[in-house]
């Protein structure tokens, strides 16, 4: 509220749906992309600094990115439900044997870049109809 000559305005703007869920998306947008920005940039520095001290470039797949999460959050040995399920089958695959050798040779870092590549679009593209919702009304 702010007072204007005696009386009092509301200041509050009032906000539509798609206006929160553009708000919503800007904010996800910029949490995935810078993230995995991060966490791109931390896994090359990891690769490059083991490649000048030892002299051998160590290769972090897909499959060991996915096996790390899944092991720190979601998932232990002996669970049951399908997040184990995916844990067994990053460690030995018994159908999609495809799949696994293309998550077992994509890097890591590529997908994270990727992941930022698109989190900041879709920060970009929500921020973008904000700035015109803005200007025409």
């Amino acid at each position: 509220m702010s007072d204007c000559g005696g009386a009092a305005v509301s200041t509050h703007i009032a906000v539509s749906g798609r206006g929160m869920v553009l708000q919503f998306g800007r904010a996800l947008g910029a949490i995935v992309g810078y993230g995995c920005l991060a966490a791109f940039l931390c896994l090359i520095s990891l690769q490059l600094y083991r490649w000048l001290r030892q002299g051998e470039w160590v290769h972090f797949g897909l499959i060991e990115g996915m096996r790390a999460a899944l092991s720190r959050c979601c998932a232990t040995d002996g669970d049951t439900g399908r997040l184990a399920a995916l844990l067994r089958w990053l460690d030995a695959p018994v159908n999609w044997m495809g799949l696994h050798k293309v998550l077992e040779v994509v890097p890591a870092s590529l997908a994270l870049f990727a992941v930022s590549i698109l989190g900041n679009s879709i920060f970009i593209y929500c921020r973008d109809r904000i700035d015109e919702r803005k200007l025409s009304g």
